[in-house]
Order: structure tokens, then C-alpha cells, then sequence
């Protein structure tokens, strides 16, 4: 079954702490939402199924649509609806990052910034620092604990959010945390730099190929998809075209291999999972602008695009922002 109590923790940064091998270990961070309510986010620093290193990414410029769905700064925690367009993160579906960027990391080793305790502390300590940082803790809720101390930071009532990370295609006893839409993650904002954070993190024994209502771990999946290696990709959108409505959208593919690609029975799918079917042949080094109707939708306040094989697996996806969809006749291109 999924989590039991998915959502988002709104708050400022007070303090944290690390912790050594000996321990869980996690790295904790002490939050307090507008009303004083304290929490505590146990971000994992280390896997308990081999490989026990686990895998980050941090985005020092983080742009997605699903930075205007959160709630209110230091609102506190949000229950979040496990689908699309909740304001739920999904790695596989979201299309968040690359997940080939990602790159493992030991847990906490001697010296400086050479391990996941060094890289969250670095972040983390930036907002303790300033009082106008807004931090925003994906996961799963434990508590209130009325009659229970928090045994980290010591407040009452115990109280506070885990699973900080990727939570489907889970392996052994960890399947039963599956489900989609539901992944943690760590965002935040710096006012004064007009400048987000994102931290996302995966464990090496879960797989990127995952059931689209379960979130398990599907038979034969391959490894994490990204890092340019798609034979096709989504090279460019014309999401707001000039002229009155009703607007006609275009997207660009790329084949990027070196050999023609069928694509029969291939959809491209919106941030919904409406779907608009593709067919013929892809060229080797050939683009394809392929129009859109009303089967599928690019919204001018931001979304997700992705691109599906004949099996319904992922082949590559991308998000724009608002702003870049605000540019009137304005095709986006992305990386």
C-alpha cells in the first residue's frame, strides 16, 4: 500500500543536526511553521538494502511548474493528493529533473563537502542562516505525539515528516511503500535571490520503470532513463503561439541515434496523461514537428510534456514554467 499520510511540510529552518553511522543515520532538520507548531524532517543519508550509497541530485536553479501549486510559506503541513496536478512530486511521471544526473554519495565521511551529510548541510545551513528562506518537506507525516518528546531537538509534542525521498520501485519489505505520486523532496526558497533549491533523493535498488497505479518495480525494467542517451527526445515546444484561440501547439522530437526509429503505437502524454498517438519512422538525425489538437494540452501556466515507446515506458520528459510559456509565439527549448 502507498504511504499512509503523503504531503508537504511549509516552515522556516531553526536548526539541524547530523547524524553518524552509529545511528539510523538520517540528517535531521528542525522546522516551525507561522503558528509555532515545531517539526522535525529525518532525511535518510544511507540505505539499508545494497548499494547502501544513496542517490542525489541538487539543483541550484530548480524551475518547475510545480513550485506555483505550494501552499503558503510557513503554512505548515499540507495532506497532498497522490495524482497529477495535486502539487504531488513523482520522479518518474513529474519529470522533475534527469535521473541520470543523479550521482551516488557516502553517508558522512571525514573531511569536508565529500559526502550527503556535507550536501545537505550546505543547503540547509543557507536557510537556517536566513530568516526569509521558505523550506518545503515532501514526505510522509508522523504525529502530533502529545505525551512524546521529540527525541532530537527535544520539543513537545513529537512531530514531524520522513521518507524524504523516491518512494516506489521498492524492492523486498520496501514494496510495500509504493505508490505514485508520492515522492519526497526538499525545496527551498530564497526570497532575496529570487532562487529555488531542490534536493531529490533515490535509492540505488529501486528502479525507474514502475507500475503508473501501483508505483512497483515493473519485470525486465532497465536502468535509470535520462543523460541524453534517449534514441528520442523532446527537443522544443511551441506551447503559446501567437494569434487568437484555439492556438495550434507543435512539438519538436529529435533522433538522436544513429538508425531510423518506428514510431507505431508511441503517444506523447501531458502532465494529465492525456495522450496524442504518433506513427511512421523517425529518420537517424531527423526532427519531427509534430501538431497538437485538443487530445493533449500545453497550458500557459506552466506544465509537463513526456514522450512514451509502444510499451507505455517513459522515453523522455520535460517541464516549462509560467514564465517561459508566457512568451508569446515563443518556441521553448530544452536541454
Amino acid at each position: 500500500m502507498p504511504l499512509r499520510s503523503y504531503g508537504v511540510l511549509a516552515g522556516r529552518a531553526i536548526d539541524r543536526r547530523r547524524e553518524g553511522a552509529a545511528n539510523t543515520p538520517h540528517y535531521q532538520i528542525h522546522l516551525v511553521d507561522d503558528a509555532g507548531t515545531a517539526y522535525r524532517a529525518a532525511v535518510n543519508v544511507l540505505s539499508q538494502q545494497a548499494p547502501s550509497e544513496l542517490l542525489y541530485l541538487a539543483d541550484d536553479d530548480f524551475r518547475h511548474p510545480v513550485l506555483d501549486q505550494l501552499p503558503a510559506a510557513g503554512s505548515g503541513w499540507t495532506a497532498l493528493t497522490s495524482a497529477a496536478g495535486s502539487g504531488a512530486l513523482d520522479f518518474v511521471r513529474g519529470n522533475l529533473f534527469d535521473p541520470a544526473a543523479m550521482r551516488p554519495l557516502p553517508p558522512d565521511l571525514p573531511g569536508d563537502d565529500n559526502d550527503l551529510a556535507d550536501l545537505l548541510d550546505h543547503y540547509v545551513r543557507r536557510a537556517v542562516n536566513d530568516e526569509s528562506a521558505a523550506v518545503y518537506v515532501f514526505g510522509e507525516r508522523w504525529g502530533p505525539e502529545a505525551a512524546t518528546r521529540d527525541k532530537v531537538f527535544g520539543f513537545l509534542p513529537g512531530n514531524g515528516v520522513h521518507d524524504v525521498h523516491m518512494n516506489q520501485g521498492n524492492s523486498g519489505r520496501f514494496q510495500a511503500d509504493d505508490g505514485v505520486w508520492q515522492d519526497g523532496a526538499l525545496l527551498i526558497h530564497l526570497p532575496d535571490q529570487a532562487r529555488w533549491i531542490g534536493v531529490f533523493l533515490a535509492f540505488q535498488s529501486q528502479s525507474w520503470r514502475t507500475d503508473d497505479v501501483t508505483g512497483h518495480a515493473l519485470d525486465g525494467a532497465p536502468p535509470r532513463p535520462g543523460g541524453g542517451e534517449e534514441p528520442v527526445r523532446i527537443l522544443a515546444a511551441l506551447v503559446n503561439p501567437a494569434g487568437p484561440a484555439p492556438e495550434r501547439e507543435r512539438v519538436i522530437l529529435l533522433n538522436a541515434s544513429p538508425a531510423p526509429i518506428g514510431l507505431d503505437g508511441w503517444r506523447l502524454a501531458d502532465g494529465q496523461r492525456r495522450t496524442l498517438a504518433l506513427s511512421g519512422t523517425l529518420d537517424a538525425g531527423a526532427t519531427l514537428s509534430v501538431a497538437l489538437d485538443e487530445r493533449i494540452v500545453l497550458g500557459n501556466r506552466g506544465g509537463t510534456l513526456s514522450l512514451l515507446d509502444a510499451a507505455g515506458l517513459k522515453v523522455h520528459g520535460v517541464g516549462y514554467t509560467a514564465a517561459q510559456a508566457a512568451r508569446e509565439g515563443w518556441t521553448i527549448t530544452f536541454p
